[in-house]
């Protein structure tokens, strides 16, 4: 998988880029927050989430890893894929999203093209939960168990080095 390409803008178009790196042209899908930020000609430094499937390989590019790591979040929610993913990304910055997923408002995520307040509800819900599953862990990770919520329990030895932490 690639995760992060370090090149050359070599150009850019409607929803995509192309990045040369050591000689190699990668076509990269972006938002159009992301690609406004790259300039032609310009050296950049993009993190990349890789999606394969039977018909293709699919490159999406984000300037910062945590901008990379929502896109893959959002998609987590049923109903939302990539391009779901990427119009909520251009509609909202990372703490605007952070901000309308805490305070549960639909409104705010629905301004996004192509979701709706059900969709905008799945989304919410989706991150709220694993915002919770992700905090039962933290909880835990001082007292030496791991616990993943819906996952194995991992059981808590004497000796530190022999604990897993997951």
């Amino acid at each position: 998988m690639i995760g992060r390409l370090k090149g050359i803008i070599a150009a850019t178009g409607e929803g995509q880029a192309l990045i040369d790196v050591s000689g190699v042209g990668y076509l990269v899908n972006a938002g159009s927050r992301t690609l406004q930020k790259l300039t032609v000609g310009e050296s950049a430094e993009l993190f990349i989430e890789t999606q394969m499937s039977e018909s293709a390989i699919r490159l999406f590019a984000f300037v910062s890893g945590e901008e990379r790591a929502w896109f893959a979040r959002l998609q987590d929610a049923p109903g939302v894929g990539a391009k779901i993913a990427l119009a909520i990304l251009d509609t909202l910055t990372l703490p605007q999203l952070m901000d309308a997923i805490a305070l549960a408002d639909t409104t705010a995520i629905s301004r996004a093209n192509g979701v709706g307040k059900k969709l905008a509800e799945l989304v919410i819900k989706q991150a709220q939960t694993r915002q919770r599953a992700s905090q039962k862990v933290e909880k835990r990770k001082g007292s030496g168990v791991a616990v993943l919520p819906g996952k194995l329990t991992d059981c808590e030895s004497r000796d530190l080095n022999l604990n897993e932490v997951f």
